[in-house]
């Protein structure tokens, strides 16, 4: 399935003729429809795994936070596959990845062994997905920088974001009506066929050229970012805790329409993301992130204390618009301090932080709500989110004194 990529390098960097927005457009569609079957079985997951006799919120946890320990371990290989043969390529591999990580993911839902074996395959399939989406994601990312210029690498990141997490929206409704309507294997079945969708519409999108020059240990590049992936990180807890287990949280205090939580989130995310993605460009992304975690952090004690369902899916609200902008300000930030040969390496490294967050959050989060109750998730999310409003604020002050480096001098 992959296609071979015309492979052009370039010194200088500039926008393809003919390949900026309207190719940008086609690659963000292509992932929104992907990235359904990253997002339509998170909030299924804790549900069907539960249903086993002795299978906690941990294990729950487990199965879905394990797909982001597999994209930790390979977003450097991802990030320099994509900076020596191309985003294109490593997007087509990423697909071709989610396709056969859901058909896996299929088996446990057909109830022909017992659920120790299921559960094993079932983890096998989430790993696999989050090799997926290494791929997937840091080749959208090279691709569409690639094709637009690195001048519109915050706009990459904002309409990457945009599809991801409107993917999210409709994706938790979706996947759980289809999980209820006619099961865990159907719902696999459909996530499998919409990468192969993806793969067929980004055959229309020209290659981007390949960035020339000279390519530094990954190690260097992990130590500049380190302080902007942390804030990521620490911002990933709270929507970690909400894509896992807001159904749950609904449905232990037997409320209604617990899939409406992600969706709350994904719209209040996409919206702040059409609305507002200029401002990181325009207002440094230290500057935005300030604003976002503050919101962040209430929406999440929102959640935590809401004595109605409409509170807590107001409180999910909070924490989309919250995190809207953090990933395209912080990447933004990134990309001011990289090279053109090391980007896709450096913008892997750095999602890798948020992976990273997400591979945590689902276990401990699923230990801390045995231990102390499910509401202490969401208050575990605020305090993340309040240590990552005071890291930033580290940041700006440091900023102050310190500038980003001139061209010459990035790594």
């Amino acid at each position: 399935m992959i296609a071979r990529q015309n492979r052009t390098f370039k010194t200088q960097e500039h926008a393809v003729p003919g390949g900026g927005t309207r190719s940008l457009a086609v690659l963000t569609v292509a992932l929104f429809l992907s990235y359904l079957s990253v997002a339509m079985p998170l909030s299924v997951i804790p549900a069907f795994v539960t249903r086993w006799p002795g299978y906690g919120n941990a294990l729950a946890g487990t199965a879905v936070g394990c797909a982001f320990v597999s994209t930790i371990l390979t977003r450097a290989l991802a990030g320099g596959f994509a900076d020596r043969r191309g985003g294109g390529i490593s997007m087509r591999i990423g697909l071709t990845l989610y396709a056969l990580a859901s058909l896996l993911c299929l088996l446990p839902g057909l109830a022909i062994v017992p659920p120790v074996a299921a559960f094993c395959v079932l983890i096998a399939g989430r790993l696999l997905l989050g090799v997926g989406e290494s791929y997937t994601l840091v080749g959208m990312h090279g691709w569409g920088i690639a094709l637009s210029g690195p001048e519109k690498a915050g706009t990459v990141l904002t309409w990457t974001g945009a599809a991801m997490y409107g993917a999210f929206a409709m994706g938790g409704p979706i996947g759980l009506a289809v999980y209820h309507a006619s099961g865990f294997s159907a719902l696999m079945a459909l996530c499998a066929a919409l990468p192969c969708l993806g793969f067929v519409l980004i055959r229309s999108v020209p290659a981007g050229p390949l960035v020339s020059g000279e390519r530094s240990s990954f190690w260097p590049v992990l130590g500049l970012i380190r302080p902007y992936g942390s804030v990521i990180a620490l911002q990933g807890v709270g929507f970690a805790v909400l894509g896992a287990f807001i159904s749950v949280y609904f449905l232990h205090r037997h409320w209604h329409h617990g899939g409406l939580g992600l969706t709350c989130f994904g719209l209040a995310f996409v919206m702040g993301r059409l609305l507002f993605g200029h401002l990181p460009d325009r207002l440094g992304g230290l500057r935005v992130a300030l604003v976002s975690l503050a919101i962040e952090t209430a929406g999440q004690i929102c959640i935590a204390f809401a004595p109605s369902p409409s509170l807590a899916l107001l409180g999910a609200v909070f924490t989309g618009s919250g995190c809207s902008l953090l990933y395209p300000s912080m990447g933004v930030e990134v990309v001011k301090r990289v090279s053109g040969p090391m980007r896709a390496t450096a913008l892997g490294g750095f999602a890798a932080f948020q992976d990273l967050s997400y591979a945590v959050s689902g276990p401990v989060a699923g230990l801390v709500s045995d231990r102390f109750g499910d509401r202490a998730m969401f208050l575990l999310g605020a305090v993340c989110a309040a240590a990552g409003l005071v890291l930033v604020t580290a940041l700006l002050a440091r900023g102050r004194r310190v500038p980003a480096p001139a061209d010459d001098a990035r790594i």
